[in-house]
Parts: structure tokens; sequence; C-alpha cells
């Protein structure tokens, strides 16, 4: 079975393959899975000022209570913030303002166009010290309002995937880039997923095959525009405030947590393209990166996981 929805600004699929049960059971896994984004996206979006997390972006340095999903994609999110070092940070809400991501438009290819002047590179922000209280889900962020659009996605997926496993568990969850394989596709292969080509072309750069396992890409495609007569793109150095990933079009992960591979792939992704393999190798990551002039790159263990492409 395959099912739809628009939400968090693109397209949702779950592809779930039923075998002999409770259609029943079945079909309310799928709306379930399907209402995860549409839930995630209320709760967590930043272009709603009446949003649990704006109302709590409004007043940082005040105790807020939200909704479970908002309230666990916090904690996601600093324990991101934990575990990169630092190198993942969702305090830039501020800084995509000044870039004039202010609301959400089809951005692409540098087609629109901001007539504010490109804000100067700022100061790294100091630690991150949130405060959460789990008993009424009570939540402080801080002196800095937050951007969970950086780990949200990723989060929607995993939570989709988790309504699914218990009726379907061979399925596919795939949202503008993210996705997570369960099990095995139909014929009882892997699940073959293609990556993109940031540059806009129908070909995919590679396909890998996956199963038990997650894919996320951070790419410069859908969400760039010009500031300041210069093109600027929606992913943010936490460090400087500024753009970043120089040398770079994207940068694809395969983990075993969507959440985790969105966060590592906006991590590589800034670490720019001198550093980018470096980096991957370390962390002993399933890797592939596009640069600016169309190459093709792998981590060692990106190599088993792949089917077609550069190898």
């Amino acid at each position: 079975m395959v099912a739809q929805v628009r939400a968090m600004a693109t397209d949702v699929t779950v592809r779930a393959l039923w075998e002999a049960g409770d259609g029943e059971s079945f079909d309310r896994a799928i709306t379930s899975a399907l209402q995860v984004f549409k839930d995630v996206e209320a709760t967590c979006t930043r272009f709603d000022p009446e949003s649990p997390l704006m109302k709590a972006n409004a007043r940082p340095t005040e105790a807020h209570s939200v909704p479970p999903y908002c309230f666990e994609a916090l904690e996601e999110a600093y324990r991101a913030y934990r575990e990169t070092g630092r190198q993942f940070d969702p305090r830039i809400l501020r800084d995509l303002v000044a870039l004039g991501y202010d609301r959400s438009l089809p951005f692409a290819s540098g087609d629109v166009q901001m007539s504010a002047p490109l804000p100067p590179a700022r100061s790294s922000l100091p630690r991150w010290r949130p405060r959460f209280n789990e008993e009424n889900r009570e939540v402080v962020l801080g002196s800095f309002p937050v951007d969970l659009g950086g780990i949200g996605k990723g989060l929607a997926v995993r939570w989709a995937s988790l309504a699914l496993g218990a009726v379907a568990p061979n399925h596919l969850v795939e949202a503008g880039g993210d996705c997570y394989c369960s099990g095995s596709a139909p014929g009882g292969e892997p699940w073959l997923i293609g990556v993109e080509d940031p540059f806009g072309t129908a070909t995919p750069r590679a396909v890998v095959a996956l199963r038990d396992l997650a894919c996320a890409s951070s790419s410069t495609r859908l969400r760039s525009w010009t500031c300041g007569g210069g093109p600027v793109h929606h992913l943010v150095d936490p460090g400087t405030g500024r753009p970043g990933g120089q040398g770079l079009k994207a940068v694809t992960v395969v983990m075993e947590d969507p959440a985790d591979a969105e966060v590592w792939s906006k991590v590589l992704f800034l670490a720019g393209r001198s550093e980018v393999g470096a980096v991957a190798e370390r962390r002993r990551l399933a890797a592939l990166w596009v640069d600016d002039e169309g190459g093709v790159h792998t981590s060692s263990s990106m190599v088993p996981l792949m089917c077609w492409g550069p190898l």
C-alpha cells in the first residue's frame, strides 16, 4: 500500500507491505503514521507564531509547557548538540530570519531575492544549557530561540515508522530526502534509495540498498536564495550565523536512526569540502557528498551499501 500527505513543506510517502492479518489495524497504522507529520508540523513549526515552539521562543528564558512531540524534539536537539560536540546547534533561528528565511517559501536555485543586506558573521554562541522538566513537559530554552527544522523531519520519520512497525514491519517512510527503510521491500530485497542530484537533474547520483536503516540528505538545492546581492542557503554554521559548507552542494548520511542521520548530514555539510571526508572517516559514518563542481565522493563505510554509483 502507498499513502501520501503534504506536510512540513514536503511530500511524505509511506509504502507498507500488508501480510495476512487485520486489515483495519493496518489502515489505522498508515493513517497514524501520516498524522505524525501533521502533528509534528503543528507543534514544532517556526512559521506559525502560535505554535508551541514559537510561543516558547517568544520568551525563551521562561518555563513553557509544550506538547509531547515538541518536548521530545527539544530534548533530542539538545542530545544532538552534546553528541556532536556543539557542531549541531538549533539556536540559529535569528540567523535564518536575518538572512531572509522568515517564512515558508518555495526557495529554489536562488529564485527568491531578498533586498536586505547580508548580515555580518557573528561570534560564537555561549554554551547551550536548556532545562527540561519531564513531569509536566516544561522547558526553558535559554537566551536564544531555536529552530527545529534541522532535526524535526528526521524525528517525524522515526515516529511514523514506530507507528507502523507492529502492524507492518516491512515499510518505507520517506519525507523530502529523509527516509527509514524497515525490513524488506517487495520480493524480500532491500529497499533501493536514490541519492538525489543537487544540481536538479532527474538522474540520481547513487543508489543505496538499505534494510533497517535510515538515510538523510542536506542539500542547497531547494533552500537557496539571494540576500544582499549574493547567494545564501539555509544550512547555517552555528559558529558564525552564516551559511556554511564551502565547496559542497549536498551530503547524504546513512545511519540506524533517521534523526541522527539528519543531524550528521548537516554536521558533515558544515565541515565543508576540505574536511567532510576526514570527519566522516573519523566518526565512521556512511556518507556520500557532492561538491560544487559535481564530483561525487564517499566514505569507506558507505561503499558496502551502494549498488550503483561511484565506487
